[in-house]
């Protein structure tokens, strides 16, 4: 079977949604056949290896470099979907290509976006729900908590860059959302919230040091089940996606 072809999107918004989060707009005819309820599923944006996105410049042989993201919002009227960028300075070391990318997107750009990949959900056979997230999985955990009953009840612990970067996001009226700061820790907060009573469903993305730390708390000392726990790094301080993707691998070996 042959392999899907990426979609050739354009920009049709671009938008600062808070203080460190660009939002871009893409459209297409061709993606109004995307699957109901694709946010929150990753898709691959599509480079060469100079940054830009004429992936005519490609050797014949060359793969393109691809960097991942997560379907925020999709329209099937507008054929459009909202991808959620975590904003750098230029000069910082830490902005990639995509970074880059939308931060000086304008209307009219075009780029190449595959997937969507395949959507895990929060397993909702459960009696209260435990999520955890920084930025980069912020529209993840916001797509996938909306998709629980009105009813559930848990915590969302959600850690941003700065004060400005707090905003309402739709949840279960019984999901205690908690904001931190970037100088504050993951682990420690989860670690004094109360546990509650009954099975509980975990949810947890973030930076890779902070992921390992947790995936420790829940698994080791709170001996959850693996059918009810989910947890993943989508990046890692000082590294590329590359080398991320190379530790990631090296770490499921180790941890089993």
């Amino acid at each position: 079977m042959s392999k899907p072809q990426p979609h050739h999107l354009t920009v049709v918004k671009t938008e600062t949604i808070t203080a460190n989060m660009q939002r871009i707009t893409l459209h297409a005819n061709e993606i109004a056949g995307l699957p109901d309820g694709c946010e929150g599923g990753y898709i691959k944006l599509l480079f060469n290896a100079q940054g830009s996105t004429d992936l005519s410049l490609l050797a014949e042989e060359e793969r393109p470099v691809m960097r991942t993201y997560t379907i925020a919002n999709f329209s099937r009227s507008e054929c459009t979907i909202d991808v959620d960028f975590v904003r750098h300075e230029i000069s910082d070391v830490s902005c990639g290509f995509a970074a880059r990318w939308a931060m000086n997107a304008v209307v009219g750009d075009c780029i190449y976006v595959s997937g969507p990949g395949l959507l895990i959900d929060i397993n909702a056979d459960a009696d209260w729900f435990f999520t955890v997230a920084d930025m980069t999985a912020l529209p993840a955990l916001t797509a996938k908590i909306g998709k629980l009953p009105n009813d559930v009840k848990g915590y969302a612990v959600i850690k941003v860059i700065d004060r400005l970067d707090i905003k309402a996001i739709e949840t279960p009226d019984n999901i205690q959302v908690i904001w931190l700061l970037d100088d504050e820790s993951l682990i420690d907060k989860v670690k004094v919230l109360p546990w509650l009573s009954g099975s509980v469903s975990v949810w947890v993305a973030c930076e890779f040091d902070d992921m390992r730390l947790l995936r420790g708390y829940f698994r080791n000392e709170k001996a959850i089940p693996k059918d009810n726990i989910y947890i993943s790094s989508y990046w890692k301080h000082g590294v590329t996606e590359d080398g991320h993707k190379v530790l990631k691998r090296q770490d499921a070996t180790e941890a089993g």
